[in-house]
């Protein structure tokens, strides 16, 4: 087994590599991901809208967050494995969050958590990193405030906005923050933010000058057919193939086709005269 993944390992590889990140939601999945030499396995709260068929991130809550996330530290040997922060789990309080935060490790076995916002969520970085767990910060379009942000727009589209970003990666990663994930923002933007942060930067829809990218495991399967966003590359469409299985099974269970004799236990002639 290659040796394990860790937040130093991450964060050295800043200005040296590309770093490579991946969610999972299931035990087999995240076994994929693991052998498939990630070096981290993000539980997203897209297991909202990807595994339980809900229409955003909102509705997920702590219990399946950490009920996921074992089964995916059950599967993964090698990579980083990072818990996501539900809606509401860490927003309340400093005390919540940090004990939420903790549950991830201790029940869940992550080595990390992450959790969306800027200079709003600092108190709660800065005691998370204090109590010893690792924090990946998450800027641009956050979608836990998709409400506020009026949708799932790009965003630090103007200069003014722009500054805001930077200023805040900036913050994440003085209080602590090990990475931060920038998503949906201009790309000249999201070079400029990694430029100005001692710390890697994980892009998913913010260009190739991150210091590594992210996807959601379903986008990059071709698993995922209800939208597809513009950032994301299809590097398989299964999908299609899935389906073409099932049906081709259903058919060859009508007809008799299967199972057929190779599919079958055989019962001992001599004992036939027995029953």
């Amino acid at each position: 087994m290659n040796k394990r993944v860790t937040v130093p390992d991450i964060v050295a590889a800043k200005g040296k590599r590309k770093l490579t990140m991946l969610t999972a939601y299931d035990f087999p999945t995240a076994r994929w991901v693991d052998r498939s030499g990630m070096d981290m396995v993000l539980v997203g709260d897209s297991l909202a809208m990807v595994v339980l068929g809900h229409e955003d991130t909102l509705a997920v809550g702590m219990e399946e967050m950490i009920h996921h996330t074992k089964a995916v530290s059950r599967a993964v040997q090698r990579a980083l494995v990072i818990g996501d922060m539900p809606f509401l789990s860490y927003q309340a309080s400093i005390e919540q969050a940090v004990l939420n935060a903790g549950r991830f490790l201790k029940e869940a076995h992550a080595q990390a958590v992450k959790l969306e916002g800027g200079t709003r969520v600092l108190p709660q970085v800065s005691a998370m990193v204090a109590a010893g767990i690792p924090v990946q910060g998450h800027l641009g379009l956050t979608p836990q405030s998709a409400a506020q942000l009026g949708g799932f727009k790009v965003q630090g589209k103007t200069a003014e906005a722009a500054k805001i970003l930077i200023e805040d990666a900036q913050e994440l990663a003085a209080a602590g923050c090990f990475s931060i994930v920038l998503e949906a923002i201009p790309a000249a933007i999201a070079a400029r933010i990694t430029e100005a942060v001692p710390v890697p930067t994980i892009g998913i829809g913010a260009g190739r000058e991150c210091d590594g990218q992210v996807l959601v495991i379903h986008d990059v399967l071709g698993l995922f057919d209800r939208f597809v966003p513009k950032f994301v590359k299809q590097y398989a469409r299964l999908s299609a193939t899935i389906e073409e299985a099932l049906t081709c099974y259903r058919q060859e269970v009508e007809t008799g086709a299967f199972p057929g004799p190779e599919h079958t236990f055989t019962f001992d002639a001599k004992e036939t005269d027995k029953l």
